[in-house]
This record gives structure tokens, sequence and C-alpha cells, in this order.
């Protein structure tokens, strides 16, 4: 028994998905997990060529984890929150020495190792293992809150109900499920948008609530906020690592003074890089990337 959306979103997804090197016929578990660390807050367009030149350095887990920490924040380069190379670095570490090398397929396990919760849990165990699980990311989320619920969308946290809704609606075989899963996502992605879904072109548009009701807007009229990040700490932090991974040794003081001019702002991201592991301090006054070696004096 299947659900009366399965049949048309999976027959637009066999027509429209991407063509995404974590989805190709020979994508292993560890492309799908990287793949998953690296969308967190991150679009597409930006993680697939660091995707691929990531797996390209290190096509396994014992790969990356026989290299320094600080390797893995030089090759995320621009990517954005630098601490998710330290988590697939320590991830890495764990699956080579816990699970012989091969990322698990065990949700409970993959939900162990850092940086992973329960949506990429979910996420690797079906699109990696074929396993049948509710894959609530942002976009699976909207799509639900619409077609289901009749809302523009979801809460801010899935609640219980919207969990064992989201169950509810994943087809009986697992592989079918798990295929479900990715083609609900292409399509919130693809065509159910946040800002502008283009609902002519959705499968399932005759079965959507939210259409049906006339498109309601939020009650309180709220939309996403935009994040600012001229000027923050966020891209403070990112100009001091730029100078770390882009030298290739270890960096001065004045260094990281010639890239941004507010000394207390400058201080406070680097105290903040220092504490989340991100940057070493050396004993006379350089800093580094973790693990680096140094050159000899």
């Amino acid at each position: 028994m299947t659900t009366p959306y399965a049949e048309p979103v999976l027959d637009w997804f066999s027509r429209h998905a991407r063509d995404l090197p974590w989805r190709g016929p020979g994508a292993t578990p560890w492309s799908v997990l990287v793949s998953e660390i690296m969308l967190q807050q991150t679009p597409v367009a930006r993680v697939v060529p660091v995707h691929l030149s990531w797996l390209a350095r290190w096509p396994t887990p014992a790969a990356l984890a026989a290299e320094p920490a600080g390797e893995a924040i030089r090759q995320w380069g621009r990517l954005g929150y630098p601490r998710r190379a330290l988590r697939l670095h320590e991830t890495a570490s764990i699956v080579t020495a816990r699970h012989g090398g091969s990322v698990p397929d065990d949700i409970d396990a993959l939900r162990a190792l850092p940086g992973i919760g329960s949506y990429t849990a979910a996420a690797v165990a079906s699109f990696a293992f074929g396993q049948r699980h509710a894959v609530l990311d942002t976009n699976v989320r909207r799509v639900l809150a619409r077609l289901v619920g009749g809302q523009p969308r979801p809460r801010s946290t899935p609640s219980t109900a919207e969990r064992r809704m989201a169950e509810s609606l994943l087809p009986v075989e697992p592989s079918v499920a798990a295929r479900w899963s990715v083609a609900v996502m292409e399509l919130g992605a693809l065509v159910c948008s946040a800002a502008s879904p283009r609902c002519a072109e959705c499968p399932v548009a005759r079965q959507c609530a939210w259409l049906a009701a006339g498109q309601p807007a939020d009650q309180d009229g709220a939309g996403r906020r935009t994040q600012r990040y001229d000027g923050t700490d966020r891209q403070c932090r990112g100009r001091l690592l730029a100078v770390l991974r882009d030298g290739g040794g270890p960096a001065t003081q004045a260094e990281f003074d010639a890239v941004w001019a507010d000394r207390i702002q400058l201080a406070r991201a680097l105290d903040g890089l220092v504490a989340d592991g991100l940057v070493d301090p050396l004993p006379d006054g350089r800093y580094v990337l973790p693990g680096a070696a140094l050159p000899m004096t």
C-alpha cells in the first residue's frame, strides 16, 4: 500500500532530479555523509565543487583520518561554518577506529557520530543504505506543511505530530521510501520553494491543501529574515581562517591585524576560533591550523 502522493512525486523525480555526485550509482555512504554535512545551511551549487575535491582527496574515512584536522579546515575553503570540517574529521577518525573504516548503517550508530543529529542520521541511513526513515529537512517539511497541513511553512522545529505524519506517508518498501524522501526534498528545492513556489509545475498540485485554500500567508505575517553577514564576528572569523588557510604556515598577529580593523572584534573572533579548536596558538605568539606541521628551526 502507498499514499496517493507517492506515485506522482516519484514519477516527477525520475524526470527532473538533478545529477548530483552523491546521488550517482557509484556514490558511497561516505560520499553521502560528507554531502549531508556540507549541505547544512549551504546551497547545493556551492557544495558540489567542494564535495568533488574533498572526495578526490579523501575517498574514504581512513584517508581523511590519516591527516591532521587542520587539513580538513584548509580543504573546506570558503564553504562557511568550518566547525563542520572538524566534525567530519572527528567522524572519520571514529569510523576508522570503531567501524572498520565503513560508515555504519545503523541509525543509532550514526547519531553517535560528531555533528550528526536526527535529520542527518535519517538522511544517511535512507540515501546511503535505502532504509525507511522520515527525513525532515527544511524542504521536506515545507512541502508536507503545504500539501497535507495547508500551511505556508512549518513550525520552527518538528513536532511529534509532524514526525508521525511524515512517517505515515512513507511507502512500505524501504528502498521506495528512501527514494520518496529524496524526491520530496527535490520537489521542495526546485518547485515548492519558500518564496516563489511554482505550483503550476507541481505533480501534486491538485491534492495540495495549501493551494486549495488559496495559498494563505502566515497568520502573523512574519517571513524569514535575512541574516546580516558584513561586519559580523562570523565574517571576521572567516577572514582570520583565510589567512591561515591561504598562507600555508604560522600566522602572526600583524597578519591578522592587516585583514580586520576592529581590534576588539578581532580579538573576540580569534578567541572563539581557538576555543572551537579551529586555530592553535603557538608559544611564540603565532597561530596555526590544528595539527599543522611547524617548520624546522
